[in-house]
């Protein structure tokens, strides 16, 4: 009993609907290319890649890699399909990739950073058979997605020790949706309740201010940019504001969009009318757009 209210009170914490992405696991994306990013004992983690039309290898296009939220336990990579889809339409290699979680592989949280470590570096050393450039890599997530894709930006350590370190695995530039960013106390104030704090330090499986992103932002971390719900009661926007601060302070670029009355997960392709997932669609590409990773204008309509 105590096992399966730890599990609901995990997924509260960042709360989505990942059961639903989960009866479909693993996924079968229409349109996309797997291709295996790491194998761990028997575990065989895939990346689906979805490539602009007339893609050849000696393109050297910009890339993006995308992770799927679920608290850490759970969740698909089909959750950023529509994104992906849209990348490509506007020149841009774009993959959502599978890691390791608690329901599937009875794994921590830091298998979970680690493996998105490996999802990055294995794009980069592929660069050149894949046609993308190496420094233009671009990762991003949901939620716990967020976190690990964070935790590449900016945390050290926890990569995988069998790998090429000469290889990095940070991003050129991170694109995050309701990221969890804080989860340890700033000033003496905790993130979470008493009851959340617990389950939280189980399921890192390290201490969590070691892979708390907040508390390990320094100087040279890859532009940022952050779409949030101001009524995200699971992941409050207030830690998305500090984090935002954070970097600030070490002279990183930081952008922070807030979204006034929504929720956690409201980014998300089919939640509502679509309005959410529009406006965050389109204000990815302004970002990337800005950086020299995509050209000309936005192709997506956001409603008046």
């Amino acid at each position: 009993m105590r096992t399966i209210t730890t599990l609901i009170i995990v997924l509260t914490l960042l709360g989505q609907s990942a059961f639903g992405q989960d009866r479909a696991y693993p996924p079968h994306l229409a349109g996309a290319k797997v291709e295996v990013y790491k194998t761990v004992g028997d575990v065989k983690l895939n990346v689906y890649i979805y490539h602009p039309d007339g893609h050849k290898a000696s393109d050297e296009r910009p890339a993006m890699v995308f992770f799927f939220g679920g608290g850490w336990t759970s969740g698909s990579p089909s959750q950023f399909q529509e994104q992906c889809k849209y990348l490509a339409s506007r020149g841009m290699v774009a993959m959502t990739a599978d890691y390791r979680v608690a329901s599937r592989h009875q794994t921590k949280a830091v298998s979970c950073v680690a493996d998105a470590k490996s999802a990055v570096r294995w794009v980069r050393a592929n660069a050149d058979r894949l046609g993308i450039d190496p420094n233009r890599i671009a990762a991003g997530g949901g939620s716990a997605g967020g976190h690990i894709t964070a935790c590449t930006g900016v945390v050290k350590g926890f990569d995988e020790s069998t790998e090429d370190a000469s290889v990095s695995s940070v991003p050129n530039a991170m694109v995050l949706f309701n990221p969890a960013l804080v989860l340890a106390a700033i000033d003496g104030e905790q993130p979470f309740d008493a009851v959340r704090l617990e389950n939280l330090q189980q399921r890192m499986g390290v201490d969590p201010i070691a892979l708390s992103p907040y508390h390990q932002v320094k100087a040279g971390a890859p532009p940022t940019i952050i779409f949030h719900g101001e009524a995200d009661t699971t992941v409050t926007f207030k830690s998305a504001k500090q984090f935002t601060e954070a970097m600030t302070k070490a002279s990183n670029r930081c952008q922070l969009i807030g979204y006034e009355g929504q929720a956690h997960g409201f980014f998300n392709y089919g939640r509502g009318d679509n309005s959410s997932y529009l406006k965050t669609v389109r204000a990815m590409d302004e970002f990337l757009t800005d950086l020299g990773y995509l050209e000309g204008e936005p192709t997506i309509e956001v409603p008046k």
